[in-house]
């Protein structure tokens, strides 16, 4: 496939959208609406990473971001390792960098990695020889499923500049938040983040965020809602009295659709606690995009995947010609 004209990613590693510019983000996006057609088996597959090896490192359970990327690695013509940390010498007490840099002895090229642990895939970065995508760390960030949420509202609405988008419930504990916020605010929109107190840490206040705990308030004024599930593996704490009374004062239900904005975009990074931050209703009427967001995913896991490996080679053949390290 062509290269687009004016492309300007130089990353060999994607591990946030934190400190992304505006044109690396739209560089991005441009990138995955080219390939859609190729996600979508509507065009034959491509064979740009052809003799690439990517590692599916998922140290925590995933269904929609590992089959993504690993449709998406095939699509391109890459062939696919998927690692699972429960049948590796992880159990015996192998570190994790000596379990990637065996990884790379067999033939890695690409890492896709989910951890536990905020900074993993950053750790593995300056591990390994080739480009790292951040599939989820901690509390950090999830950037391709930000990336994804940010192409889809840009595929329905036309535009992200301007827009009013609210990120409703677990802000607290969710990467995807994180993510979310940096490129839409890197891409001119409003940001709102929505919830119970105990949810919303005050500091992300500092990134030019708005916040508050009124649902009903604010609702009317959102072209989008992204709406996140409450993450209560992660609680270490009584952050809310009942998921019945969060339902009440913070679920999306039809009554409150109702009162939105007409044409409302109604969004969720799944899984959906269905009847707790949104009912069946809300998550399966005309407003919800959610089913577009896994299928846009393939698309973006596309677009990451061609762009860090060719700024992988580009640097590693930069290193090559003057000898010393390139930049990364």
């Amino acid at each position: 496939m062509e290269e687009t004209p004016g492309m300007t990613w130089t990353r060999k590693h994607l591990l946030g959208l934190e400190g992304l510019t505006r044109e690396e983000l739209t560089t991005l996006l441009d990138e995955a609406a080219r390939l859609k057609p190729v996600a979508a088996r509507e065009k034959p597959p491509l064979k740009d990473l052809a003799g690439t090896i990517v590692v599916n490192c998922f140290f925590e359970p995933s269904t929609r971001t590992a089959n993504s990327f690993q449709a998406a690695a095939r699509r391109m013509g890459a062939e696919v390792v998927s690692f699972s940390p429960g049948t590796s010498a992880l159990k015996k007490g192998e570190s994790l960098a000596d379990t990637v840099l065996n990884l790379q002895a067999i033939g890695g090229d690409v890492w896709v990695v989910r951890h536990a642990a905020s900074g993993a895939p950053a750790l593995i970065s300056r591990t390994v020889r080739g480009s790292v995508i951040n599939a989820g760390d901690g509390q950090h960030e999830h950037p391709t499923q930000g990336l994804l949420d940010i192409f889809t509202i840009r595929e329905k609405l036309g535009r992200v500049e301007g827009l009013t988008v609210g990120i409703l419930g677990d802000i607290r504990h969710s990467r995807v938040a994180r993510s979310n916020l940096w490129g839409l605010k890197a891409l001119g929109a409003r940001v709102v983040l929505i919830g119970p107190p105990t949810l919303l840490p005050p500091e992300l206040a500092a990134t030019g965020a708005e916040v508050t705990g009124d649902l009903d308030a604010v609702l009317p004024e959102l072209d989008v809602v992204n709406v996140l599930r409450l993450q209560l593996e992660r609680m270490q704490d009584a952050f809310l009295p009942s998921a019945r009374e969060y339902a009440r004062i913070w679920g999306l239900n039809s009554e409150r659709l109702r009162r939105a904005k007409p044409g409302l975009v109604v969004m969720h990074p799944g899984p959906t606690n269905r009847g707790v931050e949104i009912t069946p209703e809300a998550a399966d009427g005309p407003q919800s995009v959610i089913l577009a967001q896994v299928t846009n995913g393939v698309a973006v896991r596309m677009a990451v995947l061609k762009l860090t490996v060719a700024a992988g080679r580009s640097a590693a053949a930069a290193e090559a010609s003057c000898g010393g390290p390139a930049r990364g």
